[in-house]
């Protein structure tokens, strides 16, 4: 009994460190993986160019990071470089972004499925927050904030919903933020739920929402812009 006991303990803890093994983007298992855009397979990720064909060019990309950019209705545009623009950052778990911000601009709540963001102020002020999860109470659906000077980091944890707005009506921001993955993936939240295609039924977001249908059908009517580019 005490080794089916001690079998099935180890088996617990090879499964819980399994499951913190795949939690985010996998380790490289060679020095890079540059990715082969071309490829006909399908993994998780990209397949690997032929190490011999990789040049200093799949590491690099001249964004043009310094210049600032328009900003949408919303009032912000995030520049994302991900291993779609750096073939190089293919396995490497990394992607980096400029966010723009006019006026009282905002990049509204969202979430990364895939990264932890840590932000850093370029220029200007922002207040910036996320809520955390459905948890039990007292921290079911906690929102933490704060506001953030020229060269202030902040920390977004992987999923959660956060947001960056400027309070300011005459100056703009910008940010530079770095996310654990080569793809992180943007779920903007008020797009996905008033902008999915098709549309979600007003049945639905009426109850969910606790308001009259047409309320939910007004919304759904909006054009709802994405920033991310």
């Amino acid at each position: 009994m005490a080794t089916s006991s001690s079998i099935l303990l180890l088996a617990a803890l090879l499964a819980l460190v399994s499951w913190q093994a795949i939690a985010s983007d996998p380790g490289p298992l060679q020095d890079f993986c540059v990715a082969d855009m071309h490829s006909l397979v399908r993994v998780n990720g990209f397949v690997c160019k032929n190490p011999m064909k990789v040049n200093a060019d799949d590491f690099f990309k001249a964004a043009n990071l310094d210049k600032p950019r328009v900003t949408n209705k919303v009032g912000s545009n995030v520049t994302l470089i991900n291993v779609m623009q750096i073939a190089g950052l293919n396995t490497l778990g990394i992607s980096i972004a400029r966010i723009d911000y006019a006026p009282l601009g905002q990049n509204p709540p969202h979430t990364h499925p895939r990264a932890t963001e840590i932000l850093t102020v370029l220029e200007g002020t922002l207040y910036v927050g996320f809520v955390t999860s459905n948890q039990p109470a007292p921290n079911r659906n906690k929102f933490l904030s704060k506001v953030l000077n020229k060269g202030d980091v902040f920390v977004f944890p992987v999923g959660l919903i956060h947001f960056q707005f400027n309070p300011s009506p005459h100056q703009p921001a910008v940010a530079i933020a770095a996310l654990s993955s080569q793809n992180p993936g943007a779920i903007t939240i008020a797009n996905a739920v008033f902008g999915s295609d098709p549309p979600i039924s007003d049945d639905v977001l009426a109850k969910a929402f606790q308001v009259e249908k047409n309320t939910i059908d007004y919304l759904q009517a909006q054009f709802w812009e994405n920033n991310h580019n």
